[in-house]
């Protein structure tokens, strides 16, 4: 069968390679964009002092929380809508449109009320010192509204990508990043403002746009409050089968990463320290896969929605051998590099020789992680969304944890690193093995219609 299916995507789909690499090359800008400005906006902050990086230490959780919230609706969206236009309802796809954006205007505003007016029992489950409390009271009113600024700007982004477009959201995370990172030095230092002023750019940024991007959504028809002849309460069931497990998804890999990290500290603070910056390293890594995984669900959606099966298993299998190619020169890149990148990256002797241990074993393993990753999304995308939480749940506490706590235990801390290698292999490979049985049920369901 995939033989077949191979040789069918070298006659019947020519341009299917070109159609992927066309809807990612412009999310791998945008991706890499937010990345940057991230990393300028913790710099940044890290020059104001301590209590100002423990309170942004102490907002990461709830920016999980609600970051969380967000991309389940956004996986939601693209999955539902990208059906829709496959079947060919336009107006069912703009009228779901507006209720994403209703429902996810009203859905993030109430988390940041509740965050807000529980932020003392939240900072005291957190063990938060009191002297936290007054820059906390004075930064989460503004970053709370960053929160939902960008969350009404990832909404609209979901329905460009729902709609085959990913050039308007991929140039504009260019050009908000772009302007956070000039606006950054501006309110934080020039004006005075502290880490307040950071959220304030953020603020600003998102706000910008937010203007820019929705009058373009409304002028292409891509979202309509009108929802005459919409089911309301059948169109929100359909959101939430997808957006519960997506979201339980997206707070996996914190809780995992909080484990990992615990165990890694038993081996002393340089091996945090060259984790930290090794886990670093492999995000800009995989920004390709992470490109990937949101081009490629608004493609697999109207695919699905036009009953074309057969396609949709020529993409993915397209994408999965890309993958594990482009990861693998990636592992061969850093592995020769890793001498120079650990110099540039620590002064510190004992973090140095951390981080090659690091560099020479676990990229080997990130094209596996890579398909993990692309199934994960996949499945949401084939309305699989059990599956998908499954996908990760087993990814991380099947495969990687037990694989690094054994690994450590055997060897030490080569042996963490090794371990880390063999469970991001086996979540690769469970990850196929469940989207194969998974595009089995489709297959079935679709040639019984």
């Amino acid at each position: 069968m995939d033989s077949q299916i191979s040789e069918k995507s070298r006659t019947s789909y020519p341009g299917l390679g070109r159609q992927l690499f066309t809807m990612t090359w412009p999310m791998l800008f945008g991706v890499l964009s937010l990345m940057s400005f991230q990393l300028v906006d913790s710099a940044f902050i890290g020059q104001l002092g301590v209590l100002p990086l423990a309170a942004q230490g102490f907002t990461l959780p709830m920016q999980m929380v609600i970051i969380g919230l967000q991309v389940g609706l956004g996986i939601a969206t693209t999955s539902l809508i990208s059906r829709v236009l496959g079947a060919e309802e336009l107006q069912r796809a703009k009228q779901l449109g507006g209720l994403v954006v209703l429902t996810g205007a009203i859905s993030v505003f109430l988390i940041c009320l509740c965050i807000w007016f529980l932020r003392g029992p939240i900072l005291g489950l957190l063990s938060a010192p009191a002297e936290v409390m007054p820059v906390v009271d004075d930064y989460w009113p503004v970053w709370l509204a960053s929160s939902w600024s960008g969350a009404m700007l990832y909404f609209a982004y979901s329905l460009c990508r729902a709609n085959g477009n990913t050039m308007l959201p991929g140039s504009m995370m260019v050009v908000t990043s772009l302007t956070n990172m000039v606006l950054d030095p501006i309110y934080i230092f020039t004006l005075d403002m502290g880490l307040v002023g950071a959220a304030w750019a953020t603020v600003t940024a998102f706000s910008l746009g937010i203007l820019v991007v929705y009058p373009l959504v409304i002028k292409r028809h891509w979202m309509s409050f009108n929802w005459q002849g919409l089911n309301v309460m059948n169109s929100l069931k359909e959101l939430v089968h997808i957006m519960a497990p997506a979201m339980l998804s997206q707070l996996l890999p914190p809780l995992s990463s909080m484990l990992a990290t615990k165990l890694v500290a038993g081996f002393g603070a340089a091996a945090v320290a060259a984790w930290a910056l090794g886990s670093r390293m492999e995000f800009f890594s995989i920004v390709v896969i992470l490109a990937l995984t949101m081009s490629m669900p608004p493609m697999v959606g109207r695919l699905l929605g036009a009953k074309d099966i057969c396609k949709i298993r020529a993409l993915i299998q397209l994408a999965v051998k890309f993958v594990l190619a482009w990861q693998f020169v990636i592992a061969v890149v850093l592995l020769f590099a890793a001498p120079i990148l650990t110099e540039l990256m620590t002064s510190e002797d004992s973090v140095r020789d951390v981080l090659m241990i690091h560099l020479t074993w676990v990229p080997l393993s990130l094209g596996p992680l890579g398909v993990c990753m692309l199934m994960v999304s996949i499945c949401n995308a084939l309305t699989l969304s059990m599956r998908a939480l499954l996908i990760s749940g087993l990814r991380l506490f099947a495969c990687f944890l037990p694989a690094i706590g054994l690994g450590s235990q055997v060897a030490g801390l080569p042996g963490l690193f090794i371990g880390a290698m063999i469970g991001n292999f086996a979540a690769g490979a469970i990850a196929w093995v469940l989207y194969k049985k998974g595009m089995e049920t489709i297959s079935c369901k679709y040639s019984a219609m």
